[in-house]
């Protein structure tokens, strides 16, 4: 019994072939590849476990294909059944492919990229636009497989081109403000940064579109990446993680300033070594600097290791130096107005 011009049992010693395939493949997807997978993980030089996870699963459907080569090649079909199944082969042999070279592209772009920053999270807009040209090669290395001729879809992107980039002027200036932002390296994922406009938090992404930033409050603000390229940004992680903390504080006119000085400092210093241990070579400063209405002003200078750990610093600086103060005696004046009345 023929079907399509081939024989019946044909068909079957090719679904056994492929099924054969995909069998081998299993056993060694279990058996093989689970171990060079862990033995990549212990290699030092991270691209060994790229490469072996962009293979995951793959020598299946590799092996289910080349079953269905070898069944193509050695029995007997039609011309017009040899042609639509070697089609059919070399255009899932080719998408196989393109997904491996996608995952192992972006791999190294993720590896690289997090290498480069220094950062828990990668930025996604490479990882995205390095997908979408291994996608794209390997479209065209089908048709070209398939004989068919890519150059009017060559010249067709090409003069498309102009048009799409005319209706998606927004959509592109965001993507080239991306890549400005993500290349300048002065605005990277997990840095605390703040905005001209008053919000701030941590950067969580920086995408093709748009730049997510996680507030303390752990909101997203979402802003996009060409209104972030002209913003003035504050970055609180560059040069260094380490900041200062300045804190003002008061004592009355009839204080002992040599005494509150040295208060304030060893304060500084205790509570900047029992907080931020790994602070090393930082030396606390009081400054007076104002006679003020009420209060001769002074600044004390602390150090923090980040950002956000300045409230705790400031917290436990304010408990103890007016602990210490209370017990030497020294005023923390509230404001207060003398009116002397005439007549």
């Amino acid at each position: 019994m023929k079907l399509l011009g081939a024989d019946i049992k044909d068909y079957g010693i090719m679904v056994a072939l492929i099924v054969a395939g995909l069998v081998i493949g299993w056993l060694l997807e279990k058996i093989v590849s689970g171990r060079l997978r862990a033995a990549a993980k212990r290699q030092s030089w991270g691209g060994w476990n790229v490469v072996a996870c962009g293979l995951g699963h793959m020598p299946i459907w590799w092996l289910g294909i080349a079953g269905g080569g070898i069944a193509l090649d050695v029995l007997k079909w039609s011309g017009q059944v040899e042609s639509y199944l070697g089609k059919t082969i070399i255009v899932l042999a080719g998408i196989t492919v393109t997904v491996v070279a996608m995952r192992i592209a972006t791999g190294f772009v993720r590896m690289y990229a997090e290498a480069a920053d220094g950062a828990a999270a990668s930025s996604t807009i490479f990882v995205n636009l390095t997908r979408i040209a291994v996608v794209m090669l390997g479209a065209l290395l089908i048709l070209n497989a398939l004989n068919i001729s890519i150059t009017p879809i060559l010249t067709a992107l090409g003069v498309g081109g102009l048009a799409v980039a005319l209706a998606l002027q927004d959509t592109l200036g965001n993507l080239f403000a991306g890549i400005q932002i993500v290349e300048g390296k002065q605005i990277r994922p997990g840095d605390y940064i703040e905005l001209a406009s008053g919000q701030a938090g941590y950067v969580e992404d920086i995408t093709w579109r748009y730049t997510t930033v996680r507030k303390l409050s752990n909101n997203l603000v979402v802003v996009p990446n060409s209104t972030l390229a002209t913003m003035i940004v504050t970055n609180y992680q560059l040069p260094a993680e380490e900041m200062s903390v300045l804190i003002d504080v008061g004592v009355a006119y009839g204080t002992d300033l040599e005494l509150a000085e040295r208060i304030a400092k060893e304060v500084a210093a205790e509570t900047v070594a029992e907080l931020s241990p790994n602070i090393v070579g930082y030396e606390p400063f009081a400054r007076f600097h104002t006679f003020g209405d009420s209060a001769i002003e002074m600044t004390v200078g602390l150090r923090t290791g980040e950002f956000t750990d300045q409230w705790e610093l400031r917290h436990h600086f304010i408990k103890r130096l007016k602990k210490r103060f209370d017990e030497a005696g020294i005023e923390i004046p509230f404001p207060q107005r003398v009116v002397h009345q005439v007549g």
